[in-house]
């Protein structure tokens, strides 16, 4: 990768990228937090997450939303449309896709706090929400509700 005043550029930003066919195949990049040294909140909005149900290969529909407190880096956001796009073709339980992304942001990025909410669309009547979470918030981060209201069909 390229080096720019000894910090590394970002992978995928600026260039033509393919859509990854799995999750395992996608890369996420990370870029150094320019606050490194303030505690705050990012957040990510996904509201047309898709997947595959792994039973019947039909498609899972969710909005995914991503809270976290970074660390030392960031992750950079064109990767992480890349990485969340790669769930397209992917079998996968709501429980487990939901999960495994906050898994994976948390274990690479290494962030004070990270949470994640999955709230799926129903298919065969039942909506699930999927939430994970690496621990407590660190104490005076503002942490502001998802916002997403919980499912309440046409009435």
């Amino acid at each position: 990768m390229e080096r720019e005043n000894d910090r590394q550029a970002p992978a995928f930003l600026g260039k033509q990228t393919s859509l990854p066919q799995s999750p395992d195949e996608a890369v996420l990049d990370y870029v150094p937090n320019p606050r490194k040294d303030t505690l705050y909140c990012i957040r990510f909005v996904s509201p047309e997450f898709t997947s595959l149900c792994p039973v019947t290969d039909q498609p899972d529909f969710a909005h995914l939303v991503i809270d976290y407190a970074p660390g030392e880096t960031i992750v950079e956001s064109k990767s992480l449309k890349l990485f969340l796009g790669s769930f397209r073709n992917h079998n996968g339980f709501h429980e487990d896709v939901t999960v495994g992304i906050g898994q994976r942001l948390a274990e690479e990025m290494k962030p004070k706090w990270l949470r994640i909410g999955g709230y799926w669309y129903p298919r065969g009547g039942i909506p699930i929400d999927v939430f994970w979470q690496t621990g407590t918030p660190p104490e005076g981060l503002w942490l502001p509700d998802q916002g997403v209201a919980p499912y309440r069909g046409r009435g």
